[in-house]
């Protein structure tokens, strides 16, 4: 592993002294020059040498993203992003993850001396794993990525039951998003945990849906695991757990109303039945189609399509109800329904 030869690149006087101050004291890691522009910081580059840039986001004239780009376009080298921890900085973040960077740093703007002594040994680390590190131009990763998200979404994928469990932090972001990229529309269900600030999962999420085939969104308590979704589990105080045995109803369609629907339920209930759920089904009397699939059968009666909703909810309710008096809930005082209902 050969040193770092850092050039530190800020707008700010006091902030360009605190991180060379930092830097030096870190182990084989140089400050070999500071900038306080992207100007000054393109001579400095020329004439110095470096091998890796910390990079300030907000800078006069041209900012710090657009010089990454800049950078990542004409001559690759290893860039560690300084920005803060703001939803504008979140989003500022993984574009610079999406161009190339490396790192993305929070600058410590209010740390006690104790989290000030672990700034320094946690800042040097990620500077000398950069400098040491390969990067691509941007073009390159752009090219990739699309190309990636192309060719999955012609993929037939044809789901074995099973479900893949993905753990990613900060620094995997980037990696994460170029193995998404060649999910397929139709993937296994994939739950992802990401040890994150809300506000940047909340930015992965975004920036991730409007790129891949298949749905991403956030995991929630008792959700059944469907193909085509990733779920993102990313609550600090909980635990994602995925559980064989949980119930889940399932209303039938008439096959006598849409005879398509009703084989596209039923092929949804052996997708469910495969992740070993427990299915109670809904469905009109005289539907044998179903028997096979479902571990419970509730009937309802033959009826209209306008009058079949009415009957396929009236069991739900029932339930609802048992469950409820089961938990020593009041069924008379409903909650989070007092704009809608009067209770007499």
């Amino acid at each position: 592993m050969h040193e770092a030869r850092v050039l530190v690149v800020d707008d700010s006087a006091a902030m360009r002294a605190l991180f060379s101050d930092l830097l030096d004291q870190s182990k084989n890691v140089v400050v070999v020059g500071t900038a306080a522009s992207a100007d000054e910081a393109r001579k400095q580059i020329a004439d110095l040498k470096p091998n890796v840039l910390t990079l300030d986001v907000e800078m006069p004239g041209m900012s710090g993203i657009e010089f990454l780009k800049e950078i990542m376009e004409d001559k690759p080298m290893p860039v560690v992003m300084l920005s803060s921890l703001t939803q504008a900085g979140t989003d500022t973040s993984l574009k610079a993850y999406e161009l190339g960077a490396v790192e993305c740093f929070p600058k410590p703007l209010k740390a006690t001396p104790e989290q000030f002594a672990k700034t320094v040994g946690k800042l040097g680390k990620i500077v000398l794993a950069a400098a040491n590190s390969n990067v691509k131009d941007a073009s390159s990763r752009k090219r990739a990525a699309e190309a990636k998200v192309a060719a999955a979404a012609e993929v037939q994928f044809d789901w074995n039951g099973h479900v893949v469990a993905l753990s990613a932090s900060m620094g995997g972001i980037d990696a994460l998003g170029d193995l998404l990229a060649s999910w397929p529309a139709h993937c296994p269900p994939t739950v992802i945990s990401l040890g994150l600030e809300p506000m940047v999962v909340d930015a992965f999420n975004n920036r991730m849906a409007g790129q891949l085939p298949c749905t991403i969104k956030a995991a929630t308590d008792g959700a059944a695991l469907t193909p085509g979704t990733i779920y993102i589990a990313a609550d600090p105080a909980t635990h994602a757990l995925i559980e064989a045995g949980q119930p889940v109803f399932v209303i039938v369609p008439s096959p006598r109303e849409s005879s398509e629907l009703h084989k596209k339920v039923v092929s949804n209930i052996e997708e469910i039945r495969a992740r070993g759920a427990r299915v109670i089904a809904i469905a009109e009397e005289g539907d044998a189609a179903v028997l096979p699939h479902a571990d419970e059968v509730l009937r309802i009666p033959l009826a209209g399509p306008l009058f079949e909703p009415l009957l396929a909810v009236v069991p739900l309710h029932i339930f609802a109800m048992g469950l409820a008096t089961a938990k020593g809930l009041d069924v008379d005082q409903p909650r989070n329904l007092a704009k809608s209902v009067t209770v007499e």
